[in-house]
């Protein structure tokens, strides 16, 4: 598969890319944004991992930019793990968020992961199942979640976490629960990554319906929607 890789920093492209090659990727590795648009114009990527600071634009600028015209899994690399960027960065649609210094086996083992993900969501769809729970209907078979009749743009795990509670609406879900259930082939994930994922999913529900919020927040406990 090739791999987009964007990394201003020798060193640590070098060593990434080395350990995806020897897993068998073809990686094509770029210093800055403007050189990965030009890449991606050459041909489509499995997969991109882009570095937040570039020399040129963000990685979130250029994140927005390959995903024009295609849906381009993506990870994230940064040497910050402020929680601002972080949600910045899933709000965007991240896949995956990687804080620098990391293992470069761990990366591979993400970027293997993201991209079975990838392909069992690829697999043929069956027939449409629709659940409608309060405002919200869920297509549990074309993993689409419509909230008061508009479709909601969720990432991979914003999905996950709205549909746990959607088949359980009412109950409460720990975020233990949360982990399990949709980040179980992530690594270093933790209690704040399902908090994280909770208040971009309020942002959203609040562009369609700014007077409510069905997400329910049970301190010490967790998370349940309104039935």
């Amino acid at each position: 598969m090739r791999l987009l890789l964007v990394e201003d920093e020798s060193a640590i492209a070098a060593t990434v890319q080395f350990a995806l090659q020897a897993d068998g990727f073809e990686v094509v590795h770029c210093l800055s944004g403007g050189e990965a648009l030009r890449a991606a114009a050459t041909g489509p990527f499995a997969l991109a991992i882009l570095d937040v600071g570039l020399p040129d634009i963000t990685g979130f600028a250029l994140c927005r930019e390959l995903r024009r015209e295609r849906d381009l899994p993506v990870i994230f690399l940064t040497a910050h793990d402020a929680e601002a960027e972080r949600v910045l960065g899933f709000e965007l649609g991240a896949d995956d968020y990687v804080t620098k210094p990391f293992s470069p086996r761990e990366l591979v083992a993400r970027v293997r992961a993201l991209l079975r993900r990838m392909a069992a969501g690829a697999a043929p769809a069956a027939p449409q199942a629709m659940r409608v729970v309060g405002a919200f209907e869920h297509d549990t078979e074309g993993h689409r979640i419509r909230f008061r009749g508009r479709a909601l743009e969720l990432t991979r795990y914003e999905y996950g976490v709205l549909a746990a509670l959607l088949a359980r609406p009412g109950a409460v879900l720990t975020r233990a629960q949360l982990m399990d259930r949709v980040w179980s082939d992530a690594y270093d994930s933790s209690d704040r990554t399902v908090d994280t994922h909770i208040k971009t999913l309020r942002a959203k529900l609040r562009e369609i319906a700014p007077d409510t919020d069905p997400i329910r927040t049970h301190r010490g406990l967790g998370y349940s929607l309104e039935p």
